[in-house]
């Protein structure tokens, strides 16, 4: 990888790197994470596994992710042992990948990476794709209790930070910011009662912090966006926030590793919890005269 000046380039990969160990199988879990659920048969790198964030990292009943035995059943069955490296890679720039990546950490897998680029850099590259799906042999993973409370938010502790000042970033579109959409462009207007964002929130785009081939911006045009433009510093306590919390694992990612800041936690309720909880503090400008 470039030094592009990350605090913790460590957690990147560059698409070379993932070609030079397509079958590094033993120490190496590809992992392909996709918006589009169907995106993964129609062709993926060689030896990649696919993780379904609706159906292998969600609750099927309870708005949740899965318990320890199921995060432990899901890595048996994907040939993922505690010290294997994960390098995640997907759609839509990564954010899928990073949300994936966020769940990992939460039952506290070590070795995770991200494929810096993308599905998008793979296929721009001529890459090699697949339709043939890997097997690996079962593992005995020994999940950690899972620890939310160091990365992720939820409400109580969200009005909790709004009363206290503190800095809270909405990665969604500004249509959906200023209250104008309930949801991101394009896509059906559900999910929440009220438009508009958490009161005080600044609001930085998750896609911002992109270059157009794919990959993340060098940290010296991330700090220029989040610090310079947003007024936010690395000893800021710092909550992101989207709609249901993918897009915003994309920017926990990029605050917490690429610009190092010790304090991010992602609130996954976000907007279809907060637009329809009763009484809590919300900024909507398309409403106002």
């Amino acid at each position: 990888m470039s030094d592009k000046g990350y605090i913790h380039p460590e957690v990147l990969v560059s698409t070379d790197w993932v070609a030079q160990n397509l079958h590094n199988t033993d120490q190496v879990r590809l992992v392909e994470s996709n918006e589009d659920l169907l995106l993964y048969s129609t062709g993926h790198i060689p030896n990649a596994a696919h993780i379904d964030w609706i159906a292998d990292l969600n609750d099927a009943i309870r708005r949740d992710y899965l318990s320890e035995a199921e995060f432990a059943a899901l890595m048996s069955r994907n040939g993922i042992q505690n010290d294997t490296t994960v390098v995640f890679y997907g759609d839509k720039n990564n954010w899928w990948a990073c949300y994936a990546f966020w769940v990992f950490k939460l039952f506290g897998h070590q070795n995770c990476r991200i494929m810096d680029g993308g599905r998008k850099k793979w296929l721009d590259e001529g890459r090699e794709l697949t339709r043939e799906k890997p097997s690996f042999a079962a593992t005995n993973y020994v999940p950690a209790a899972r620890a939310d409370y160091k990365i992720r938010a939820f409400r109580d502790q969200v009005l909790a930070h709004v009363n206290a000042g503190q800095p809270l970033v909405d990665v969604r579109s500004p249509q959906e910011f200023s209250g104008e959409l309930l949801h991101m462009p394009g896509s059906p207007q559900e999910g929440a009662l009220r438009g508009g964002h958490i009161k005080g929130a600044a609001s930085v785009p998750w896609s911002r912090a992109v270059a157009e081939d794919g990959t993340f911006k060098t940290a010296v045009d991330l700090r220029a966006i989040y610090e310079t433009e947003k007024g936010l510093r690395p000893d800021n306590n710092v909550i992101a926030y989207c709609r249901i919390g993918e897009r915003s694992s994309h920017t926990w990612f990029v605050l917490t590793y690429l610009l190092g800041y010790p304090n991010v936690r992602n609130y996954d309720g976000s907007w279809t919890e907060w637009g329809n909880l009763v009484g809590v503090p919300i900024e909507n400008p398309s409403k106002q005269a």
